[in-house]
């Protein structure tokens, strides 16, 4: 019994770890990735898209958030908000400008300064970060040394965080200098830590690397063979994205101003009206996200308004020369805001001379139609000829004949029948005339 009682004690002992020895492996950690690409300008859009694509990475437990990146500019708070939210990111970013062909200019270049990892695709360039004036070209004002002086401040303070040539970020705020993807990683110390192909070319280079983070802690960063779960910008984010562009937003107000005009010249027309209200409101959203010139705007508006009264006023070409001029002006001041995305002289004159010449069209057949004589109702009567079928006196009522209908008529003169006769005014049913060979009112005043 003793024997009995031993043997199964032993066996309590031993069997639970010869089934836990029997068990399987706990499961593996499988790496993921979280990719963004974003293709456009930087503003408000494109950072609200990038601070979701990091949360995302955030709340999932990436193991890295990859920014694919083409962008010829942007402004400068957006960057800073993306910089920010990069910093503050749980696992790496990487900012990869690719494919081949693919630029990072600008505000682009201050992005993959601040990545963890800095990643060029052949073929590519970054740079050109100096900052602009209203009208896009640098300026040697003060103001504008300022404004330079303090993004290559920033510049600097990110580069020498990241440990990447700070020389040589500076130039490019102050000097506007652009960087190959062969200069950019042969620079000493270089701006980018290596040149992939494509994202799985990077994701097996990042594999195994040690990264350091913003705040100088290291992490490991394991990407092999890395599930990448693609971040897509909303429906709203790409129309938004879309419409906040310089040359977009541009071609939206003229339409707005261009239909609204129609609309002025031609009441009742409804559809111009609805369009140019449309075009407008959009307009006037791309400009609260883009940074509004408001002098432009103003020299818009005046040229638009020198341009209706050219069709009024005689000023022989005097008004309307000016409101174009304004309006070319205008347009360039308004269509320069962002730095790095200018829009072609060779887009805005055009468009501005063919809003001077349609609004001037339009006004002009507009003033024509009003001038003419209306052929329906009772003002169609007035100065229509017709002739006496009865006497007419003073103080008295009469007929006549008029366009093969009969009136009663009345006349300040005596009228015999027979007589030819002219409608001055329309009183109802009763029609005041005069003799036809009589001079008009405006004849006699």
């Amino acid at each position: 019994m003793a024997r009995i009682s031993v043997a199964t004690l032993v066996g309590l002992y031993v069997w639970p770890a010869l089934l836990l020895a029997q068990s399987p492996p706990a499961p593996t950690h499988t790496p993921t990735a979280v990719v963004a690409e974003f293709d456009g300008i930087i503003h408000p859009i494109a950072t609200e898209y990038i601070d979701e694509a990091i949360t995302q990475s955030d709340m999932s437990g990436a193991d890295v958030v990859v920014i694919v990146l083409r962008t010829p500019g942007g402004l400068l708070d957006s960057t800073r908000d993306i910089v920010s939210r990069m910093i503050t990111s749980r696992a790496p970013v990487v900012v990869f400008v690719g494919p081949s062909g693919a630029r990072a200019a600008s505000a682009g270049f201050i992005l993959t300064i601040a990545a963890d990892v800095a990643v060029m695709a052949p073929g590519t360039h970054i740079g050109a970060a100096h900052p602009v004036s209203g009208t896009g070209q640098p300026t040697d004002t003060v103001e504008a040394t300022k404004a330079a002086e303090d993004v290559a401040a920033y510049v600097r303070s990110l580069a020498d965080t990241r440990k990447r040539n700070i020389e040589l970020a500076a130039e490019a705020v102050m000097k506007s200098r652009a960087f190959t993807d062969t200069e950019a990683i042969n620079a000493s110390p270089p701006l980018i830590d290596f040149v992939a192909q494509d994202v799985a070319e990077l994701l097996r280079t990042l594999d195994g690397r040690t990264v350091r983070r913003f705040n100088g802690s290291t992490t490991v960063v394991h990407t092999a063979n890395a599930a990448v779960h693609t971040m897509e910008m909303s429906r709203r984010q790409r129309f938004l994205s879309a419409i906040a562009n310089p040359q977009i937003a541009y071609l939206l107000l003229t339409l707005g101003i261009l239909g609204l005009t129609v609309e002025f010249w031609s009441p009742g027309a409804i559809a111009p009206g609805v369009f140019g209200g449309l075009c407008l409101l959009l307009a006037f959203f791309a400009l609260q996200i883009l940074p509004v010139n408001i002098t432009g705007l103003l020299l818009m508006m005046f040229g638009v308004a020198l341009l209706i009264l050219e069709i009024k006023v005689p000023s022989f070409g005097a008004l309307g020369i000016g409101g174009t001029i304004s309006l070319v002006i205008g347009s360039v001041m308004m269509t320069r805001t962002v730095p790095g995305v200018g829009v072609s002289l060779r887009f805005v004159v055009p468009v501005a001379v063919s809003l001077a010449g349609i609004l001037l069209f339009l006004g002009r057949l507009a003033l024509q139609s009003q001038r003419l004589r209306p052929v329906t109702g009772a003002d169609a009567l007035i100065g229509l000829q017709g002739r006496a079928r009865t006497p007419v006196v003073p103080g008295g009522d009469g007929q006549i004949d008029v366009r093969g209908e009969i009136w009663k008529a009345r006349s300040a003169v005596s009228l015999e029948a027979g007589t030819p006769v002219r409608v001055v005014a329309v009183n109802g049913l009763t029609l005041s005339v005069e003799p036809a060979g009589a001079p008009t009112r405006q004849g006699a005043d």
